[in-house]
């Protein structure tokens, strides 16, 4: 058993090991040269790349909210779609996330392909979508989906895991099958402003480019690693 580490004192032998872990990034170079000139058209490139590397869950992105104290805080969601209007993910806007949005839009995206040495940041602001977009989105998940949206209310203290399985059973049993999508469940589109594609180079010599908008359009700028 390793002892505890304490401030000020020895490091412990699995922190030791942390220590000890690296990877150098054998991987191609991210020319400026070879970037599209659009952020939206260079993230559609490494997100088909991800999927044909077979990257597990390749629309996983790390959403991270600010709270009205300013407190930061972040979470693993699912990109379901994008485009030139923005990037769609769907939760229970009474979560959290979903108050922290509503309280300041400005929120970050985080894709971490590890298998491909790379990850793309994008910076904007979250709006919520219409309530005829949600709707069709909700009524495509599978069924069991539908109700576990629909009992659980969610980032709220409950007594137990039985009260939720409890819940979702109660709610097929008195609910229309499928249940209708509970008013406080819908979409998110986060509208960027910025993006970074990073690529992992040998020497921690990383690539890094980064999109910004202007009057002119997207600005494309090369960061230090």
């Amino acid at each position: 058993m390793f002892a505890r580490t304490h401030r000020g004192g020895s490091v412990t032998p699995v922190a030791d090991r942390i220590q000890q872990l690296r990877t150098d990034y054998e991987s191609a170079p991210l020319a400026f040269a070879d970037t599209a000139p659009d952020p939206v058209e260079q993230f559609d490139r490494w997100f088909s790349d991800a999927i044909a590397a077979e990257v597990d869950e390749p629309n996983a992105m790390v959403l991270s909210t600010v709270s009205a104290e300013g407190a930061p805080s972040s979470r693993a969601v699912l990109l379901k779609s994008f485009d030139k209007d923005g990037f769609v993910f769907y939760t229970n806007r009474s979560s959290r996330k979903g108050i922290e949005i509503a309280a300041n839009p400005k929120v970050s995206l985080l894709f971490l392909w590890l298998p491909l040495h790379r990850q793309v940041r994008i910076e904007g602001a979250a709006q919520p979508m219409d309530d005829s977009e949600s709707d069709d989105y909700f009524s495509s998940r599978p069924v069991d989906a539908q109700f576990s949206a629909a009992a659980s209310p969610q980032s709220s203290v409950i007594e137990s895991r039985k009260w939720l399985e409890d819940s979702v059973a109660s709610l097929r049993a008195s609910s229309a099958h499928p249940p209708p999508r509970p008013p406080a469940w819908g979409g998110l589109r986060v509208d960027p402003s910025a993006f970074e594609f990073w690529q992992g180079r040998p020497s921690r010599l990383h690539d890094r480019i980064r999109y910004e908008t202007s009057r002119q359009g997207w600005v494309r700028v090369r960061l230090a690693p």
